[in-house]
């Protein structure tokens, strides 16, 4: 059922300016917030009730994303309340208010080689980015080094028999093809039992990073050049915006080129599409520098994290939050894929145009 709109919406008027209200459309894209297209007297904007993010985090968010902007980052910019808060806290709620930029969320699958290079090169600019206006936004100064839990096998596995039954007790179909892929990933754990991470300090650098760069977050349109185009068309398509600022972290930088790649090229059966991940990190350090050792290091920690976590059974079981369910079935198809192809995915991490 889409959800009707926010009741605190005529206080949310006062407090934003924007006067009347003309439509209002509820965006289903959103997995963890809830998020309307709004058309008022002062414009047209996203609204976002908050629910990944503390009120006082997504302050701090907002005003980094306003320096981000500032040094080219593409994105939407922050509407401010009337009092100057970038967050709107009415009756136990919080939101707030973004420009609406027009646009499209492709695949990854769905973009060029060019584009999945472009991708990459926005992922450097923020982080670049972050790395020079984030502290000066609010963000804190860094730590000397930072750690990564390596989750020890025994534990994984007694995780997985846990889900497992709780999976057989509920007895849907959702759960009878938890009891499948769990058994599954039981034998995987098993196999690569030796290759679990030496030690929880990772290679590399690393800073402050966006957190969530699927292609929800990612928005894809005309620019002034392509839009006079003679014949625009997809080919043309450039991003106009990187959106959801709610998970900023501190994570290696490589963690995030290698997440991000792996989630937004994954194909259908699980497949990841290799030469457009090529691309992709050929465009990343056309921008930021990433070395081999930091790559192939986020690599395999990334893949060992997928082999022994279980993050969409805890937002299932745990939670009884059931958005996440489709994820973890197309996760595990790309487990079982990488799994089996782990040189050719590093080989396509690696290998590079661009040296540094």
């Amino acid at each position: 059922m889409t959800p009707s709109p926010p009741r605190q919406l005529p206080a949310l008027g006062d407090a934003y300016g924007w006067g009347s209200v003309h439509e209002i459309h509820y965006l289903p894209t959103g997995l963890m917030n809830r998020n309307w297209r709004i058309h008022t007297d002062a414009g047209v904007f996203a609204l976002k009730q908050l629910a990944d993010a503390t009120p006082d985090l997504a302050r701090r968010n907002l005003r980094v994303l306003t320096a981000l902007l500032a040094d080219g980052v593409p994105g939407c910019q922050p509407r401010p309340t009337v009092a100057g808060d970038p967050v709107a806290e009415v009756d136990g709620d919080a939101f707030c208010v973004l420009a609406w930029i027009d646009g499209h969320h492709p695949t990854g699958p769905q973009l060029s080689l060019a584009q999945a290079a472009e991708l990459g090169a926005i992922v450097g600019h923020v982080h670049r980015s972050l790395q020079q206006v984030g502290p000066s936004a609010g963000l804190p100064a860094l730590p000397d080094r930072i750690t990564a839990t390596v989750t020890d096998l025994d534990a994984a596995l007694s995780e997985a028999d846990r889900y497992l039954a709780a999976a057989a007790a509920a007895g849907g179909p959702f759960d009878i093809a938890v009891v499948e892929l769990l058994t599954r990933r039981k034998a995987l754990i098993d196999k690569y039992a030796a290759e679990r991470p030496a030690t929880d300090v990772p290679v590399g650098r690393f800073g402050w990073t966006h957190g969530d760069l699927q292609y929800r977050n990612i928005l894809w349109g005309h620019t002034a050049k392509s839009a006079n185009a003679a014949r625009p068309d997809d080919e043309e398509l450039h991003i106009v915006g990187v959106l959801d600022w709610d998970r900023i972290r501190i994570r290696p930088y490589a963690e995030e080129v290698a997440r991000t790649a792996t989630i937004g090229f994954s194909r259908e059966h699980g497949r990841l599409d290799l030469p457009r991940i090529a691309a992709f990190v050929n465009g990343y350090r056309s921008v930021a520098p990433l070395t081999h050792d930091e790559i192939a290091d986020a690599v395999q920690r990334l893949w060992y994290k997928r082999l022994s976590d279980f993050w969409h059974l805890v937002f299932h079981y745990d939670r009884h939050n059931h958005t996440c369910d489709d994820l973890f079935l197309s996760g595990e198809q790309t487990l079982e894929w990488w799994s089996a192809h782990r040189e050719d995915v590093l080989t396509a991490f690696t290998q590079s145009d661009t040296v540094n």
